[in-house]
């Protein structure tokens, strides 16, 4: 088990690099693309060329999102670096979540008492992650019967529904996930965990 946390924790370091290198990438093609696009650069130079012949059409997911959301095509270079620059973070977030696990699991394997504090920790964890997913979809043109943000729903409107029938909105914001997420981060899981830590004497 330490091999296998040594090697993961090798592996999160190599993709921490990769992803700032290809940050910065994508950072200098992103500058670079908006003054092809915003005729900085002469569009006849050969560089203007070849980003239009071979940048452009990578972006072009990114360039039809920002029209639709009512914003000029030129920008699309720049959302283009903050989906980069985003979803490096949330992969490196997730991978160090990963090891976190693993780290817990190897000490609840080493001692097998702490398995029912772990797994109530896990429970917690995932339930917090899914009010989290459903607060930024809740920004993002995003439906949530979207089968990758579909199953945040699935495990939290249970307990969300009640809260909505007590708390009102404040205008047009839902603030129920809100105090879904201080109530279980700050008030279910400590008073759980403590009161399972000194019923097994952990």
């Amino acid at each position: 088990m330490n091999a296998l946390l040594l090697d993961y924790g090798l592996l999160l370091r190599g993709v921490r690099v990769v992803v700032f290198a290809g940050a910065v990438i994508a950072a200098v093609i992103a500058l670079v693309d908006w003054l092809v696009r915003t005729r900085r650069i002469s569009p006849f130079s050969g560089v203007a060329r070849f980003f239009r012949r071979s940048v452009d059409p990578l972006m072009v997911p990114v360039e039809r999102t920002v029209i639709r959301a009512g914003g000029q095509p030129a920008a699309a270079p720049w959302w283009t670096l903050v989906v980069v620059v985003v979803g490096g973070l949330i992969l490196i977030y997730l991978l160090d979540f990963i090891g976190g696990l693993l780290d817990q699991l190897a000490a609840g394997v080493s001692a097998p008492r702490l398995l029912p504090v772990l797994f109530l920790s896990w429970a917690f964890k995932l339930l917090e992650f899914a009010l989290l997913v459903r607060v930024i979809v809740s920004w993002l043109p995003i439906s949530r019967f979207s089968r990758w943000v579909r199953w945040s729903f699935t495990l939290t409107e249970w307990f969300l529904a009640p809260l909505r029938r007590i708390i009102p909105p404040l205008g047009m914001i839902d603030i129920t996930p809100f105090v879904a997420y201080l109530a279980l981060a700050w008030l279910l899981e400590p008073l759980l965990l403590g009161s399972l830590r000194r019923a097994i004497g952990v």
